[in-house]
């Protein structure tokens, strides 16, 4: 029987939930309703339960509330996502419930999580059930059920689990959209992987993390490994400084997959950091130097590595230049506060594409934050561009339902009045700008802009990431989507039939404006042939071709 969790135990428990949900991430991704490739709840739910695990490496505990302190505060900046931005709340909750205390046992652990369920369900506007909020629910109140009689840590989590794997069955019944498609909840799915990783630290046999090919700064397993299977030596990392915002990294990627593998590049606004395997890693930095300033940089030979490890020696590593990274970082953040205001109102938006930016740009925009589908930004992400705006009062344009919420946890942390614009599309979020005005007050020009964004009808096109089945219709991989306000319109492979359903079921809005915004991986003389079929459909409707760049969608449509 475990009776009490301790500091240490509590910390090996977190970081095992997390390395389960790391390791099933894929497979909750590809619980997503729509096979679009967006897919991102376990994405999101483990960058964001990371983000804590990177906290608890880095420090020293000697209570529970320690622990559970330092990852509520690392996963409210770092949550991405709805479902990120729950389960942060979730722990938020633990958190306040375990002040002061060194350590804890079931009836102490099971109303922590209750109080975790009852923050998430307050934050939630309009909770709905058949999600990670039912899953959480039900778990804890098995939790309290069982603590009426019982103190076992080890059957508490027994009884959490076999209650949530009874609920997140049942989600599949409870939604509409879950049923249709006949998944379970995959924020619920997420949950499930956290507590089973936690119990499996619990019995002492905690879950480790399996490294992928898409672990970007992961050590890599060098024992074992002979002279040809590590085909490059050096495992190189470095961070780049951008010399302008809109550097077009393909060149450079092209670049680097000729003179090396396991490529990983990741980027920001400002920022570009580069993991990759190759025998020549001073020309990587060299050419690095094109884009910007070289700021850090690690190179480890893993050949040498290999073999210290084999003769049983400590590998030689960086771990000092490591320890620069995270010094520099920790200065960036004490560095990062509120810019004082010089003004009224600011704004800030969120999107991608080096033409949907100037749009923004052109339409008064403060500060960017790159992100979007398949890319939510983290809450750490919107805070620093709100931060750098020299507003009392910024407006957040999320431009994406499952951004929404992450923009709202900022309010926590900074003095500055953030109000959050429930903008689920780039068009909606332009609509909103184009009615901006700075002489109102600030609830008269929210629900200006607000009501603005519900004058906007949004078609999507992007294609199918893998083979799937929705209410009774067969979609293959590469097809064409359409969707129309989030619901799937149509799937095909021929694009003129899907511009054609567009145009049937935009007929309903009778618009007055149509507005073209095409992709980065769409020519102009395809798009305009696309504008043309929808002229022909709304001959009298002012027609709008703008070269949005974006990732992901082939085209955003709007209707007016």
């Amino acid at each position: 029987m475990v009776q009490s969790i301790d500091a240490a135990l509590f910390k090996s428990m977190i970081i095992s939930g997390a390395a389960l949900l790391e390791n099933s991430k894929q497979q909750i991704n590809e619980l997503n309703v729509f096979p679009v490739p967006d897919g991102d709840t376990g994405t999101n739910m483990s960058l964001t339960l990371n983000s804590g695990v990177t906290a608890l490496k880095a420090g020293s505990f000697d209570s529970v509330t320690a622990v559970a302190d330092a990852v509520a505060s690392a996963l409210l900046r770092g949550a991405r996502g709805n479902s990120g931005v729950i389960l942060s709340l979730l722990f938020r909750g633990i958190a306040k419930s375990l002040k002061e205390k060194t350590v804890c046992g079931a009836s102490e652990f099971a109303a922590a999580l209750q109080r975790g369920v009852d923050a998430a369900y307050k934050a939630v506007m309009r909770p709905t059930e058949g999600t990670i909020l039912t899953v959480s629910r039900l778990s804890a109140e098995a939790a309290r059920t069982y603590c009426e009689s019982g103190s076992d840590l080890e059957e508490l989590f027994n009884v959490m689990i076999a209650s949530g794997d009874e609920a997140l069955a049942h989600t599949v019944d409870q939604n509409p959209v879950l049923k249709k498609a006949g998944v379970v909840d995959a924020g619920g799915k997420g949950l499930m992987c956290i507590l089973r990783g936690m119990l499996s630290a619990l019995l002492g046999e905690p879950v480790e993390h399996v490294l992928t090919e898409d672990s970007a700064d992961a050590g890599a397993d060098f024992a074992g490994m002979s002279d040809e299977e590590i085909t490059f030596a050096f495992d190189t990392v470095f961070i780049v400084r951008k010399k302008e915002p809109d550097l077009d990294l393909d060149p450079f990627r092209e670049y680097l997959s000729s003179i090396g593998d396991s490529l990983v590049i990741g980027e920001d606004d400002e920022a570009f950091k580069v993991h990759v395997h190759t025998n020549i890693p001073g020309d990587a930095l060299n050419a690095a130097q094109q884009y910007g300033a070289l700021e850090l940089a690690k190179i480890e030979n893993m050949v040498t590595q290999r073999d210290d490890l084999a003769a049983g020696r400590k590998a030689q590593s960086t771990d000092d230049l490591e320890a620069v990274e995270k010094e520099l970082e920790a200065l960036e953040e004490q560095q990062s506060g509120d810019v004082p205001p010089e003004k009224k109102y600011g704004l800030v938006a969120v999107c991608a594409g080096s033409g949907m930016h100037a749009v923004f740009k052109n339409l008064g925009v403060d500060a960017l934050v790159t992100g979007g589908q398949t890319m939510n930004p983290s809450t750490e992400d919107i805070l620093k561009a709100v931060q750098s705006v020299p507003a009392e009062t910024v407006f957040v344009l999320p431009n994406n339902k499952n951004i929404i919420m992450a923009a709202q946890q900022c309010n926590r942390l900074t003095e500055k009045n953030v109000v959050v614009i429930p903008s689920k599309t780039v068009p909606q979020g332009i609509s909103a700008l184009v009615c901006f005005d700075d002489t109102l007050e600030p609830d008269e020009l929210t629900d200006a802009m607000t009501d603005a964004c519900g004058t906007v009808h949004t078609a999507l096109v992007t294609y199918a990431a893998r083979d799937s089945e929705f209410d009774g219709a067969e979609i293959r991989a590469g097809e064409y989507l359409a969707l129309l306000e989030s619901q799937l319109l149509a799937s095909t492979s021929d694009l003129a039939e899907l511009i054609g359903r567009i145009s049937e079921a935009v007929r309903d809005f009778d618009p007055e404006i149509l507005t073209v915004f095409y992709g980065e991986d769409v020519s102009e003389e395809a798009a305009r042939a696309v504008a043309d079929k929808l002229q022909a459909a709304f001959p009298d409707a002012d027609m709008q071709l703008i070269s949005g760049g974006q990732p992901v969608y082939y085209y955003m449509i709007s209707a007016e």
